[in-house]
């Protein structure tokens, strides 16, 4: 009778152990369906823009619904430029925040710091848009003009900074979004370095090394991987926002080598232009638009992916 009901147990369990397994699997499969239903909704709605313009879609400037002639060039440029200048900015600071709280700041201020910098990373896109275009951006033009004095005529870098000081354009938007993208790498930068062994690092200070030579020769090399995801994460926020940059942009379909000039990303242009385009070829041609962001996000992410991948194996061969 005890092994009767012992097998009906060990039956019962391997039913729900495989209805289990089969329940996470479909739940695993949901997300590839999800994205290969996205894909396949911007590759049917961006086939007309694909078919009229073909590869001269992706290096035209001209952008005029009047006549249906449309080109990415600009918003590709001003959402790389804006995610370039948002991550140049963003990167040191978010080390900076990181190394203050796990290594030098003081016990009573280290969760102070830790809350700020997540309430930071929770204010809406459009609350720091307003900031920006109501705040920041007047005050910035008057910083404009000592930045076209001082660097307007230096050699190479030059040309970035020239041009009447409007408060916004395309460094006001890359300056907002690193605003924007400093608490996520902050964030994520400062667990992984709480997860360093103290006793790796006190060894360090016993031998001698400063706090720099410990957290350049310790604490990084220790956390590289989590230090790339967080930049990584940083990153995909910054291709993708919208509301703010669309307030400080400009919005102008203008392709300039001055930073202080207005431009357009392909987020903004979307959120501009998607409720009034008419005929059918605007809008495909905003949604190919919102295709090669997806596109640009995904090479992104798994160019990250690879480096992390070739973080690992080196870590392997080292030890």
């Amino acid at each position: 009778m005890s092994k009767f009901f012992s097998d009906t147990r060990l039956k019962r369990q391997h039913l729900l152990d495989l209805a289990f397994l089969n329940i996470t699997r479909l739940f695993a499969f949901l997300v590839f369906a999800i994205l290969a239903g996205i894909v396949i909704t911007l590759l049917i709605g961006s086939l007309p823009a694909i078919k009229t313009f073909g590869l001269k879609f992706l290096v035209s400037s001209e952008w005029n619904p009047v006549t249906d002639q449309f080109g990415a060039l600009v918003p590709i440029a001003g959402t790389l430029a804006t995610s370039i200048i948002a991550l140049l900015i963003g990167i040191p600071v978010s080390f900076g925040i990181a190394l203050f709280i796990t290594e030098m700041s003081p016990r009573w201020l280290k969760r102070p710091l830790g809350i700020a910098v997540e309430l930071l990373a929770g204010i809406p896109s459009i609350i720091y848009g307003m900031w920006g275009l109501f705040v920041f951006a007047p005050a910035f033009a008057n910083i404009e003009p000592w930045l076209t004095e001082h660097l307007g005529n230096a050699a190479l870098i030059g040309p970035l900074f020239q041009g009447p000081p409007m408060g916004i354009g395309m460094l006001t938007a890359g300056l907002i979004l690193a605003i924007m993208v400093i608490p996520f790498i902050a964030s994520v930068t400062r667990d992984v370095f709480e997860i360093v062994p103290p006793l790796l690092k006190e060894s360090a200070y016993g031998l001698g090394a400063t706090t720099w030579e410990v957290v350049w020769h310790v604490v990084l090399p220790y956390t590289k991987i989590g230090v790339v995801g967080g930049i990584m994460l940083g990153l995909g926020r910054a291709l993708g926002e919208t509301m703010a940059v669309t307030f400080v942009i400009g919005n102008a379909h203008e392709l300039s080598a001055s930073l202080l000039m207005p431009g357009n990303s392909i987020s903004s242009a979307l959120a501009n232009e998607f409720t009034e385009a008419v005929g059918p070829l605007y809008t495909s041609a905003l949604i190919e638009l919102g295709l090669i962001l997806f596109l640009i996000t995904f090479i992104v992410l798994s160019l990250s992916k690879l480096l992390l991948m070739q973080l690992a194996k080196r870590e392997g061969k080292q030890s």
